[in-house]
């Protein structure tokens, strides 16, 4: 809920602040596949790397929305071109910050040394998550952003009766 606020502070509409959440599902993916592949079991330190996470997913959301509107409102482009180029502009950012968590992780992840029992489901959800994220994010939050703006469009175009 807190997450939420912040997202409709940020934004000043729902809308956007729904389809970020939206996010948060596509870094479960990876963090639930990596424990399954790994068969490691789900524990607080597996929760607590899902709770980072949800932050980084929604960060990477956060930065890609931003740009499209920034596209949008600058230069009057329209939905379509805005999201391909956002899209594509922030295809660096995103990877960058999903990789880094991802990679920073990774010796934390395979470790086998003293404590690395209460790293790994950590480390092990981050670095599946974060993989699969990043690639959903560049991939599912532009079609879902292009489907709620498009309707939003539609009927803001439909006067009145």
């Amino acid at each position: 809920m807190i997450v939420f606020f912040l997202l409709y502070g940020t934004f000043g509409n729902l809308r956007d602040a729904f389809l970020l959440l939206g996010t948060v599902p596509l870094a479960l993916i990876g963090g639930i596949l990596s424990l399954l592949v790994t068969h490691t079991t789900f524990s607080i330190s597996a929760a607590v790397g899902f709770i980072s996470l949800f932050g980084v997913s929604v960060l990477g959301g956060v930065i890609l929305v931003s740009r499209i509107k920034q596209l949008r409102a600058q230069d009057e482009v329209p939905l379509v071109e805005a999201i391909r180029r956002g899209a594509e502009l922030q295809l660096r950012p995103v990877l960058m910050a999903a990789l880094a968590a991802a990679i920073g992780l990774l010796p934390a992840a395979v470790a086998t040394g003293i404590g690395s029992e209460t790293q790994q489901p950590l480390a092990r959800v981050v670095v599946g998550g974060m993989i699969t994220s990043a690639v959903l994010i560049l991939l599912v939050l532009p079609a879902m952003y292009r489907l709620v703006y498009r309707h939003a469009e539609r009927h803001a175009a439909v006067p009145a009766p």
